[in-house]
């Protein structure tokens, strides 16, 4: 194992969410790994750069954060990636095109045009209230929609939905960019080939924005490592943080321990 793998991380949220969203997981994750240091990067057309205009590939998207990373003197040491949906293509993409500046990734609940079909991808039962809340000018309304839509946690609905709420309000994003962002989603075909860094993946059988299946395909492509939540949904980290960072956890324990016993062998 590189040992940079955990301690660099750089976050990545999905279509129309930004760090903000992140919330209560952020402090769990640290607490985890207390040296390491943690980053969370916005989307074009997301939070801090909630007045740019998002591209519509997930090239583009991927070229210009990682020029932001560059610039910010975040790919000093190589990173780990966690990233969730549309931000996971966003760490493929950029682990296909500049595998050095990355040691691995955890991408959680994400879908490929060329792997998935699209009625899994944006699960077809959703179509209607998805767009539905995208029109949607009520603030409170959208946000409050978007919790139930993305998430299976029961408790604290009102104060989640009043912080989305506020992150609207300060940093909003414009329908405009939540479309491109969703044709960049929709559009998105890495190819063939296998990422050089390790790969782990998380989904919740409990998603109803994007088909479980969905991982379950790219699991099978490449024979990449997959783990699945019993019942969260596509925000994983908020239904279910301390889950994700227990499998962090492990999951970089295997590799640790994988990488001793090829150097030293395995003493019986």
């Amino acid at each position: 194992m590189n040992k940079a793998l955990g301690q660099n991380w750089i976050l990545l949220r999905g279509l129309a969410r930004e760090s903000g969203h992140w919330g209560d997981f952020i402090p769990l994750l640290q607490s985890a790994f207390p040296q390491a240091r943690i980053t969370m990067l916005d989307l074009p057309g997301t939070g801090c750069f909630y007045q740019q205009t998002s591209p519509s590939s997930i090239k583009t998207i991927t070229d210009s954060i990682r020029r932001h990373a560059l610039n910010n003197g975040l790919l000093q040491q190589p990173v780990t990636i966690l990233a969730l949906s549309l931000g996971a293509m966003v760490a493929w993409e950029w682990m296909r095109r500049y595998p050095e500046d990355i040691c691995g990734a955890v991408l959680m609940n994400t879908s490929f045009a060329d792997v998935s079909p699209f009625y899994q991808r944006l699960r077809w039962q959703s179509y209607r209230s998805f767009i539905a809340l995208a029109m949607t000018r009520n603030l409170h309304k959208r946000e409050s929609g978007i919790l139930q839509l993305t998430s299976n946690r029961r408790t604290q609905r009102k104060q989640l939905t009043n912080a989305w709420e506020k992150i609207q309000t300060e940093r909003p994003i414009n329908l405009k960019n939540s479309v491109r962002q969703m044709i960049a989603a929709a559009s998105y075909r890495p190819g063939d080939i296998k990422p050089r860094q390790p790969v782990l993946l998380l989904n919740g059988l409990g998603d109803r924005l994007v088909a479980p299946a969905c991982s379950e395909s790219i699991h099978k492509k490449w024979q990449l490592e997959l783990r699945r939540h019993l019942w969260a949904g596509h925000d994983l980290t908020l239904d279910d943080g301390a889950w994700v960072v227990s499998q962090l956890k492990d999951w970089l324990d295997q590799k640790s321990f994988t990488h001793h016993e090829r150097l030293h062998g395995c003493r019986r």
